[in-house]
């Protein structure tokens, strides 16, 4: 009996590493808004994972309310530490490096006239983020926002639970 109650207890342990180590390692987030369209879409509820994560290009992330917003960013990493970003506002274009990206996944390519083109060279510890609906995202382009530090992402975005037909791993 006593090695019935050693194997109970040791279950009971177990189930409580493994609740612990999700909580802390796994989080939902509600979309708001149309800043990522049309990867992403208002209401639509994502999880978001911290564990083993190391930001890369391309990646979908959540910052921290710590921002001019008040509030919680989704956003897609453009760059990161040490990569020179270059936005041509006439053209829409972007480019990392010297290197025009090919976005695929963008609404639309970014529609603004008569303003200089932006360069950044992104800082250590940091990454320049954009919307994929770029002519509607408040995101690193802005001054108010400007380049993140990696300590203030929550996570990267891996997968779309909700709503239940559109339920898949994010790209």
């Amino acid at each position: 009996m006593k090695n019935f109650y050693e194997i109970i207890e040791n279950i009971i342990i177990s189930l409580l590493v493994i609740t612990i180590i999700i909580l802390f390692s796994f989080r939902t987030v509600l979309v708001d808004g149309s800043s990522m369209l049309p990867t992403l879409h208002d209401q639509e509820r994502l999880i978001i994972t911290n564990l083993f994560y190391n930001v890369e290009k391309g990646d979908i992330v959540v910052v921290d309310k710590n921002n001019a917003y008040k509030e919680p960013l989704i956003k897609r990493v453009i760059a990161t530490e040490g990569d020179k970003i270059k936005i041509e506002y006439s053209t829409g274009n972007v480019y990392v490096n010297d290197k025009l990206l090919n976005e695929d996944y963008i609404y639309e390519k970014i529609n603004i006239q008569n303003i200089p083109d932006l360069e950044v060279t992104v800082a250590k510890d940091c990454v320049f983020v954009m919307g994929d609906n770029r002519n509607n995202s408040g995101d690193s382009r802005d001054s108010s926002i400007g380049l993140i530090n990696k300590k203030n992402l929550l996570g990267k975005a891996v997968l779309r639970i909700y709503p239940f037909d559109n339920i898949g791993v994010l790209q």
